[in-house]
């Protein structure tokens, strides 16, 4: 019978560490079903849903515990059930960097059941008058129940009130 197992790492970022970690899961029988990886600055995330039969997690426990430089945790997952559907939107949003984004973008959808499946932020200066700028893309998951055209208008009128510059379509499969 399949495990589902999730493996988080954080740490300081260097080249192989991909290979390393991956060689751990694969030497331990596992197969990884999902995963995301990001560097930002001179740190590292990586989180991998991976599948495996029941003594998997042990092994990958015992063989994750001797890795150097990283904060790892292993623990079971389980598979998603009873969700509604759901359609998938992107979420383009910039504006003058301010504090408070994120927070509000995410009330926003948490007040209107939507899922945030993905998000990732970056500021920048902008061209010509080296303004602070922030910018967020985000994937959402909207409600199958959900009237997207008063969704889209309440957005656009949200944003409009904290001055950023946004966008909200459907991503195209």
């Amino acid at each position: 019978m399949k495990q589902l197992i999730v493996i988080s790492a954080t740490g300081n970022e260097s080249p192989g560490v991909v290979q390393k970690l991956t060689r751990i899961v694969l030497d331990c029988g596992g197969n990884i079903v999902e995963s995301r990886m990001s560097a930002i600055g001179a740190e590292m995330a990586m989180l991998m849903m991976v599948s495996g039969n029941w003594h998997t997690l042990t092994k990958l426990e015992k063989g994750l515990a001797g890795f150097d430089g990283l904060n790892i945790t292993v623990r079971n997952a389980q598979t998603r059930t009873g969700d509604q559907p759901r359609v998938p939107y992107a979420v383009d949003v910039v504006c003058l960097d301010q504090t408070g984004i994120v927070h509000n973008l995410a009330g926003f959808f948490t007040s209107r059941d939507i899922e945030i499946a993905e998000m990732n932020t970056r500021t920048y200066a902008a061209a010509h008058t080296a303004a602070p700028m922030f910018s967020v893309q985000m994937a959402i998951k909207i409600p199958s129940t959900a009237h997207i055209s008063t969704l889209r208008e309440e957005f656009m009128e949200f944003c409009d009130q904290l001055n950023l510059d946004a966008i909200m379509e459907p991503v195209k499969l």
